[in-house]
């Protein structure tokens, strides 16, 4: 079984103000494809510089880094809510597992009892020995 490289998603750089502004990668960036997340072709995967040069001047991505421009206080905070979740879920995975760790314990004592009972109701026949 092969396993599949999914392509790199493309970041745009930070200025000195702040602002998001569109870098163009280097070329090692679109060995596995490069991703952009604007919109405008969520699917399409550019495997060159100059097909995504071209991408990054048309209307949708240029609204979209606008976009980000305009909503940078909401992505740090949908950030922090973010990093509290995944903080609680990591909690509910551990208790889960302790659950599961502690069920398969009792699942394989439970069964070395039946096994032990099971054992001692077999009749042995001393005289064929």
């Amino acid at each position: 079984m092969d396993l599949a490289v999914e392509p790199d998603i493309y970041e745009p750089n930070i200025n000195e103000k702040g602002d998001y502004i569109d870098n163009i990668p280097y070329s090692s960036k679109f060995q596995n494809g490069l991703r952009c997340p604007c919109g405008t072709r969520k699917e399409h995967v550019f495997d060159g510089r100059p097909s995504f040069v071209g991408h990054i001047k048309t209307k949708t991505h240029q609204k979209w880094l606008q976009e980000l421009n305009t909503n940078k206080l909401n992505h740090y905070t949908d950030n922090i809510k973010l990093k509290e979740l995944i903080g609680s879920q990591k909690l509910i995975i551990a208790k889960l597992q302790k659950n599961i760790d502690e069920t398969n314990q009792l699942v394989t004592h439970l069964t070395k009892k039946i096994a032990i009972k099971e054992n001692a109701n077999l009749e042995i026949d001393l005289l064929s020995f």
